[in-house]
């Protein structure tokens, strides 16, 4: 395989864009960018996939969105669905990895397959919601280490009375460790998350054998066939189902960050003359990035739908846990189960342990988005984000700025008792947006017949059917994720998702509009790969 690429002259896309890692204090230079000299070690590429393994552990605390609108029938078949779109979603991504081996995913192929009057336009766009994905990512795990260990109080101190600024500054000791991680101990962080995936494997099945051996067994009607959407409030049971089906679009995001892998792969390409070797190596790791990406969804599809299972069973009286004191109904049925303080104290601990731990990745992986896509201009002062510490050697000016976002999001908790489908919600429209922009380019590029030079990895025959699968699911679960969960709603209640997501959208139009069309480069168009 040969791989071609033409840089443009001026701009960051005339530099290498190396990873910076493992580079010498001197390999950086006065703007805090990365020579040529550097030494890329793909520690890029690392802190991205390795989210792959954590998605179950957003699973318990959206829990109440998919059970209010229809039950087990919304929750396991609801499920179902969001395995399938989400299979159909990474198979089109996937293809396009292999296709374009390049850093920065979604925003790098949208400028090689869109039209080139709008490809600067349509990249910038997808790179502002992945980047905006990502930064609610983040924020996802601060909230509910926050929250969960609110409830954790409460359930051993029946006096407690949760207070919702009490939370966002729990939230706000969990982003200050978060950053410590990033920092100071960064350089045991690919050890630690070895450490943290053993106690995710063994953790699912702490939880789930005393749980199932101890609670009161749900019938299988309730968890099957019974549709009840009665305390959602909604009167339309196809509407009620759909929300509750987007809900579980949550667990199948994120598994673009195999994706940069591409770091390696692009590196490997332009040091190609000089290590026979690197060809081969480049192949390789066009195949294994889409088998990546699968085994993500894979392994946290079987784990979670398991989690669905057990919980439906164990569930109890299902008012008593949606009413729970404890804020959470995970909490509630693991104490109907265990009828113990202290072995639902511990199983909280695990859980809480796990949400932290997982959010130690997912702010590394939000800073390096961010700093990936200021190499191209695409943030507003950009020459500053893009910039990397040389006494630590990472990006620490995208980490403080994802601090910032973190910690501005926190505050939703204050004013809305639904701050967290707030966040939720808000990861998952803009995650799927920016999956969504590549694939129906993709499809437009098979209906007019236009050429493709597919990589090692492709769909064949069946790639426009599963194009459209994808387009379809992606479009309707981001339609759902604004919904309130429940109704009437209230200034408490509302899922403010929407104005969120709508606000921040609209101030990055405005942005690109006024500035950034001006400083934004925009990936190399002239990318080719020949097989």
């Amino acid at each position: 395989m040969r791989i071609l690429e033409a840089r443009k002259a001026t701009g960051v896309l005339g530099r290498e864009k190396l990873d910076n890692s493992n580079v010498r204090n001197d390999e950086v230079n006065q703007d805090g960018e990365i020579t040529s000299n550097a030494r890329s070690t793909g520690q890029d590429a690392f802190d991205m996939r390795k989210l792959g393994v954590r998605q179950e552990t957003k699973l318990h605390s959206f829990f109440t969105t998919a059970f209010v609108n229809g039950g087990g029938v919304s929750m396991i078949y609801g499920y179902i669905v969001a395995f399938f779109g989400a299979l159909a979603t990474c198979a089109s991504m996937a293809e396009m990895a292999s296709m374009y081996p390049i850093s920065g995913g979604q925003y790098h192929w949208v400028a090689l397959l869109a039209p080139r009057k709008h490809a600067k336009f349509l990249s910038w766009l997808t790179g502002w919601l992945s980047t905006l994905g990502w930064q609610g990512g983040a924020a996802t795990g601060t909230y509910l280490g926050g929250l969960i260990i609110q409830s954790m109080v409460a359930l051993n101190n029946p006096s407690y009375v949760p207070a919702r600024w009490q939370g966002t500054l729990i939230l706000y000791a969990v982003l200050l460790l978060t950053l410590f991680v990033n920092t100071v101990l960064v350089r045991i962080l690919p050890g630690l998350e070895g450490l943290i995936l053993i106690l995710h494997v063994v953790g699912f099945f702490a939880i789930m054998i005393p749980v199932v051996y101890l609670a009161p067994i749900s019938d299988n009607a309730f968890v099957w066939t019974e549709f009840n959407n009665s305390f959602s409030g909604y009167q339309s049971a196809g509407l009620s189902w759909l929300i509750g089906q987007s809900a579980s679009a949550i667990l199948f995001i994120g598994y673009d960050g195999a994706c940069h892998m591409a770091e390696e792969v692009r590196d490997a390409a332009l040091n190609v003359r000089l290590h026979g070797h690197v060809l081969l190596d480049t192949l390789l790791t066009l195949i294994q990035v889409p088998r990546a990406m699968f085994f993500t969804i894979f392994i946290n599809g079987a784990m979670g739908f398991a989690t669905y299972i057990f919980m439906l069973y164990s569930f109890g009286d299902p008012e008593k846990a949606l009413t729970s004191k404890y804020g959470l109904p995970f909490i509630e049925i693991f104490y109907n189960a265990t009828q113990s303080k202290a072995g639902t104290t511990a199983m909280i601990s695990l859980l809480v342990t796990l949400y932290i731990a997982a959010t130690f990745g997912f702010v590394a992986s939000a800073s390096r988005q961010a700093w990936a896509f200021s190499r191209d201009n695409g943030l507003p002062m950009s020459h500053i984000w893009r910039r990397v510490d040389s006494r630590w050697q990472i990006p620490i000016y995208t980490l403080a700025l994802t601090g910032v976002v973190n910690a501005l999001l926190g505050l939703i908790n204050i004013g809305s008792s639904v701050a967290f489908n707030a966040i939720v919600s808000l990861v998952v429209s803009a995650y799927l947006s920016s999956y969504f922009i590549p694939i129906v380019l993709m499809i437009r590029k098979r209906i007019k017949k236009e050429p493709i030079k597919l990589g090692p990895w492709n769909l064949g025959r069946y790639g426009l059917p599963i194009n459209i699968v994808a387009a379809i699911y992606t479009l309707v679960t981001v339609v759902f994720t604004f919904f309130p969960p429940a109704v009437p709603v209230n200034a408490q209640t509302m899922n403010y998702s929407c104005a969120v997501y709508g606000g921040v959208v609209m101030l990055g139009l405005v942005y690109y509009g006024v500035w950034g069309r001006k400083k934004f480069v925009g990936p190399s168009t002239e990318l080719d790969i020949e097989i």
